[in-house]
């Protein structure tokens, strides 16, 4: 108390006013906390929809995940299962090929041996031709049948020599 009265009047009123002032400021931040509670109140009020609908989604993606390794496990068996079945599928055809051949190789010798003939009956109705030229065949134009009768006794004395090969296949 000696301070005080020590103090002067001016001192004094000095000492209240920053005192009041500290008051009010403090009232002032009081009012402002308040205002401050207040509206995380109604922000808190004005989420709590949302916020329930991001907990339910939550939830949702939550058994969601609980299935994906089963459904992962289930994918990847049946992946599986077809490239086994694939492999299988390649096999049979490998399988079936192998005993194809024989039949594709029968079938290049035939088309190999058709061309042999083809070519050795164009070789023998040239021959035929050059030898006879100039003679009753040119001169009655009987050249085509001459040709017929050259390729159709080629035909039969092939078709004779398959029929033996076909018979020896046969046999075997």
């Amino acid at each position: 108390m000696l301070r005080k009265e020590r103090l002067s009047q001016k001192e004094m009123w000095y000492e209240k006013y920053i005192m009041m002032e500290r008051s009010f400021v403090m009232i002032w931040v009081g009012i402002g906390l308040i205002i401050i509670g207040i509206a995380l109140f109604a922000l808190t009020g004005i989420l709590i929809k949302p916020l329930n609908k991001v907990a339910a989604i939550l939830s949702d993606v939550k058994e969601t995940t609980k299935e994906l390794p089963e459904t992962v496990k289930d994918i990847s068996g049946q992946a599986n299962e077809a490239l086994h079945t694939g492999v299988d599928t390649l096999q049979q055809i490998n399988v079936q090929l192998k005993e194809l051949t024989p039949i594709f190789y029968l079938v290049g010798d035939v088309g190999r041996a058709t061309h042999e003939l083809s070519s050795n009956m164009v070789n023998a109705v040239e021959e035929f031709e050059q030898k006879e030229t100039g003679t009753f065949a040119t001169r009655k134009n009987l050249e085509s049948l001459y040709g017929a009768a050259t390729l159709g006794m080629m035909i039969f004395q092939k078709a004779r020599e398959f029929n033996n090969e076909r018979n020896v296949i046969d046999n075997e």
